[in-house]
């Protein structure tokens, strides 16, 4: 019996289920999040409702819950709760959980894109030139090493929240007035890739990879997509994640602009278009499942292209005793 604990689960709905769909009888889904209007904690086979992960007694609760369900493995949904679990890893092996991620090093990273960028930069990477200073910007776009439109954001943010595409000074301006921590990105013309990866927790390699091309998003995530494949692409996947030491489940945006290949984030979790690669036959909770049971996976990109997903409303109908 293998007991997976998913926190942060929010809308994520179809990662339980997904979870659930493996487990069978063999084990049990537990979710956590801080609102009993979450609707993915209801396709769990139990939930608990907890404080913010900024709360001083949040971890310890995790671990309370751990102990409680016996958990045999640990993951989360949102970005800024990957650091927290990665740098509890030893407390969380103490009890027998394993935490299903990257290292703190690769959670630190993927959380600041500025970060990132130097990091790509300084490895020979293709990605899109980034700036904290806009001075910086402006004496490049002077020369003529960039130009409008940018994208101006967060540089620790998650979910698309403040990012925009602006091409003007005064934008930037206001912009940098109105709000703190901001970054100046490039504005990379070319089409916007998706890559569910998972690299075994056990042999750290990369043993799925998933690609597709991004169709339309919202709210930061894939509405519609379509699969291909490209050994090029996945060369590239490998060395990256690789060198970069990630583990687990992790999602990365790429972009194609005239046929060369740019890194552009990394999400150390599973993305919000990873149903599409699940639909595929690219099943990543079995890979999970695999290694919480100590079997190391075999390497297997094999799965259909051009396939489409395309994303519908559905909704959750809860009385309000459930509540």
């Amino acid at each position: 019996m293998t007991n997976v604990l998913i926190t942060s689960v929010g809308t994520r709905n179809k990662i339980i289920q997904y979870f659930k769909e493996n487990s069978k009888e063999e084990g049990k889904v537990i979710a956590t999040d801080m609102s009993k209007l979450a609707p993915a904690i209801y396709e769990a086979d139990a939930y608990y409702i907890v404080p913010r992960i900024t709360d001083s007694n949040y971890i310890d609760i995790i671990f309370d819950i751990c102990k409680k369900e016996k958990i045999d493995g640990i993951l989360s949904l949102i970005d800024p709760e990957l650091s927290l679990l990665a740098k509890n890893e030893k407390k969380f092996k103490e009890i027998g959980v394993t935490v299903v991620g990257s290292p703190v090093e690769c959670c630190e990273l993927s959380l600041d894109k500025m970060n990132m960028y130097q990091w790509l930069k300084e490895h020979d990477y293709n990605c899109a030139k980034s700036y904290l200073d806009k001075n910086d910007f402006y004496k490049d776009l002077e020369n003529g090493d960039i130009y409008f439109p940018v994208f101006v954001k967060p540089h620790d943010g998650s979910a698309s929240i403040l990012i925009n595409k602006v091409d003007s000074k005064k934008q930037v301006d206001l912009l940098f007035e109105e709000h703190d921590g901001l970054m100046i990105q490039e504005f990379l013309n070319g089409q916007e890739i998706g890559a569910d990866v998972y690299i075994d927790l056990i042999s750290g390699e990369v043993v799925s990879i998933f690609t597709k091309k991004k169709l339309l998003m919202r709210a930061g995530e894939t509405d519609k997509s379509i699969s291909f494949k490209d050994e090029r692409l996945f060369e590239l996947i490998e060395k990256f994640v690789k060198e970069a030491g990630f583990r687990g489940q992790i999602d990365i945006d790429i972009f194609d602009v005239d046929g060369e290949y740019y890194i552009s984030e990394v999400n150390p979790r599973f993305g919000g278009g990873y149903p599409h690669a699940y639909e595929c036959g690219v099943n990543n909770m079995k890979l999970i499942l695999n290694n919480l049971n100590n079997i190391k996976n075999k390497k297997d990109i094999s799965y259909e292209d051009g396939v489409y997903m395309m994303k519908y409303n559905e909704v959750s109908i809860i009385g309000l005793e459930n509540i």
